[in-house]
């Protein structure tokens, strides 16, 4: 496969940019990407596993350059960490460093909220509506990996309506090391009940166009979240990871 992306590489057809192999191999490495990034979301990958390249390729038909590129990426993100002579291994965070980490993506979600309030467009308003519904359908069929990710497609809207692209980087960076503690925090269902309702009223909030309203609860929500990992026991945790309706 490297031999003939090498030919194609060296064919040169005037008024066309050979692009081709370099865009199947970007989503080649975008695909191995999101698909680690989910199994470290999911607890599939815990915090602290060894991550084995030979068994990792093998899993997933690849090579280890890909592989290694895609590596390199979570480690920016935070969620792997490299060492020298001991390879790379999910990122753990500390209890502090998950206080206060959700503690400042709380202010960040509700800036966010209240700017979205002033600068939303009724149909990102109608998008967001859609995804909570979705949403809600997921958490009724329990499954809970499709509730997330329309979850985080909500916040990640509302961020993106606040029309500040500092805040919105500063979000994306700070939310990649929070993902799997926020997928986590939905393990017991008393507090995955909870989550939903707090989206019903955000999406009240929205629809009102009340920013201290919105601001209010997604400050709360992140903060709940936050005492939801900090207060679940680790071998609870892992249970509840394991049981096949989280699936």
């Amino acid at each position: 496969m490297q031999n003939s992306a090498l030919e194609l590489d060296s064919i040169s057809t005037p008024g066309i940019p050979v692009a081709l192999p370099k865009l199947e191999r970007q989503r080649l490495h975008d695909t191995v990407v999101e698909h680690l990034r989910n199994l470290i979301v999911e607890a599939v990958l815990p915090p602290g596993t060894k991550l084995n390249e030979r068994e990792l390729c093998e899993t997933l038909g690849i090579s280890r350059t890909p592989l290694r590129e895609a590596l390199k990426v979570l480690a920016a993100e935070g969620l792997i960490d490299i060492a020298p002579n001991r390879g790379a291994s999910v990122s753990k965070m500390s209890e502090t460093e998950t206080r206060e980490t959700f503690e400042l993506m709380s202010g960040l979600e509700a800036l966010s909220g209240e700017l979205a309030c002033e600068r939303i467009t009724p149909v990102e308003v109608a998008e967001i509506k859609a995804l909570h519904y979705a949403m809600l359908a997921c958490k009724a069929q329990n499954d809970l990996p499709g509730y997330y990710s329309r979850n985080q497609a909500i916040h990640n809207k509302i961020n993106e309506a606040a029309r500040n692209s500092v805040l919105h980087q500063t979000y994306l960076g700070l939310n990649r090391r929070l993902q799997a503690l926020r997928f986590k925090s939905n393990f017991r269902p008393e507090k995955w009940d909870r989550a939903a309702h707090d989206h019903d009223e955000m999406v009240k909030a929205l629809e009102a166009r009340d920013g201290k309203r919105l601001a209010a609860i997604l400050r709360q929500h992140l903060l709940d979240k936050r005492d939801a990992v900090l207060n679940m026991p680790p071998a609870s945790a892992r249970a509840l990871a394991e049981k096949p309706d989280n699936q």
